[in-house]
Formats: structure tokens, C-alpha cells, sequence
């Protein structure tokens, strides 16, 4: 099967070269129970090994979740295949895709996403892939959008500096420090 998606891929990035294709991988699916690529890790390996340059990833943030990953650090690790990151929250339990807002759940991992995203340059697509089940759609989506703006903004008043070196240090202190101040941004 991995040969099969290998070749696909290929075939597909080959015969279009001006399209960028993107593989959003799921650690289990309802429908199929198991997915050959159920890891950032197998999906990075999956694109290195159909070695196109118009081939990358979308990582979705429950699914990182899920598969028991950090999300920044996932980001960090794909760098510039990232094509799409689809923003949402979760419980982090296997099979359970909870579809909840933003940093509803995780606030520190939604400002490491934005850090992460930042760092590495992203210039791809957000996704907001959330679930209103019982709340005004619209409503939803102006909070993602508001929330995505406001964990930005406190990535910009953050200094990328001081938590480089806290972090070269191994300083926990001095860098949750530097999140604590950035978070104040977020619920001002």
C-alpha cells in the first residue's frame, strides 16, 4: 500500500506540476478504522521518499492531538512542506475528533502553533475545521478567526530572542515566563 501511495502521488505531482498537492494525515478514521499514514512523522517520510517539490502537508491540529504529538513541534519538523494547517482544539484521545475552537482547550499548544508557524515561515493556508454542533456557525468562526489573531499578535509581543536563549538554557522558568506575558495578549 505505501508503494501504491507513492507512486500515485508521483504520478499525480508529475502530470501536474503548477498544483500543489497536500496530505492531511489521520491516526484512525471512522470509516477505514486504520490510515497508512498515521503520524506527521510517516507523512513527512511519505513526501521525502515521493521527493516532488509540489508535494507537502496540511497538519490538522486534533490530529496531532490524537496521534499523542506536540503540534509545534510537528510544525517545526515539516518546516517548508507545510502547505495547510487546520486549526482547531481537542481532548486528545485516540479516535476521538472533538472539532472544538481554537485554543478552546490547549491555549499554550495554540500559542506554541503560532510560534511554530511563525519561526518556520509559514506562508500556506488556515482551515478552521471545527464543529458548531450546538453553537451559531458564524458565530464560531468569528471566534477561530478572532482567536487565530489575538495567539498571533501575542506571538509577535513575545521575544523571539530572550525565548530562543531560555530555551537554549533549558530555563522552564524564564520561558514560561515569556509565555505567561504573551498570553496576556490573548485575554486582553
Amino acid at each position: 500500500k505505501w508503494q501504491q501511495l507513492v507512486d500515485a502521488f508521483r504520478e499525480c505531482c508529475d502530470a501536474f506540476p503548477d498544483i500543489k498537492f497536500s496530505l492531511e494525515y489521520k491516526p484512525t478514521d471512522e470509516n477505514t478504522r486504520f490510515f497508512t499514514v498515521p503520524s506527521t512523522g510517516a507523512a513527512l517520510l511519505l513526501v521525502n521518499e515521493i521527493d516532488r517539490p509540489n508535494m507537502g502537508l496540511t497538519l490538522d491540529v486534533g490530529h496531532m492531538l490524537m496521534s499523542g504529538e506536540n503540534p509545534g513541534q510537528s510544525i517545526a519538523m515539516v518546516g517548508k512542506k507545510l502547505f495547510g494547517v487546520q486549526l482547531n482544539d481537542g481532548y486528545t484521545r485516540l479516535a476521538a475528533e472533538d472539532g472544538m475552537m481554537f485554543g478552546s482547550i490547549h491555549p499554550s499548544i495554540a500559542l506554541e502553533i503560532m510560534h511554530q508557524l511563525r519561526r518556520t515561515g509559514f506562508a500556506g493556508h488556515f482551515y478552521f475545521d471545527t464543529f458548531p454542533q450546538r453553537t451559531d456557525p458564524i458565530g464560531e468562526a468569528e471566534y477561530n478567526i478572532d482567536r487565530v489573531k489575538k495567539f498571533w499578535a501575542a506571538v509577535q509581543a513575545m521575544d523571539a530572542e530572550t525565548l530562543r536563549h531560555a530555551a537554549k538554557e533549558h530555563n522552564a522558568l524564564k520561558a514560561l515566563a515569556i509565555v505567561d506575558e504573551a498570553m496576556k495578549v490573548v485575554y486582553k
